[in-house]
């Protein structure tokens, strides 16, 4: 649970940056637009792949196109807290 904190600490920070009293406080539209566009992802190449969920369905796709598999498998909790 305290890992999944630490996640969203800098989430937090920012708006906290944004949107403090001595800066009236509110979250104005304008704002919200400034923090939604430095928060969110970039255009990693990474999110182009056609990823499989299902490991048949990759197998049928790598034989017919004559690709390899790279299988990316990872042992927990998907935002660190196990």
């Amino acid at each position: 649970m305290k890992r999944r904190c630490y996640f969203w600490l800098p989430v937090v920070a920012a708006a906290a940056v944004f949107v403090s009293p001595s800066r009236g406080g509110e979250l104005t539209d304008a704002t919200f637009r400034k923090l939604h566009k430095q928060l969110r992802p970039g255009d990693e190449p990474w999110r182009t792949i056609p990823w499989k969920i299902s490991l048949l369905n990759a197998q049928k796709t790598a034989a017919k196109e004559k690709k390899p598999i790279f299988i990316w498998a990872m042992d927990g909790h998907p935002l660190g807290c196990t």
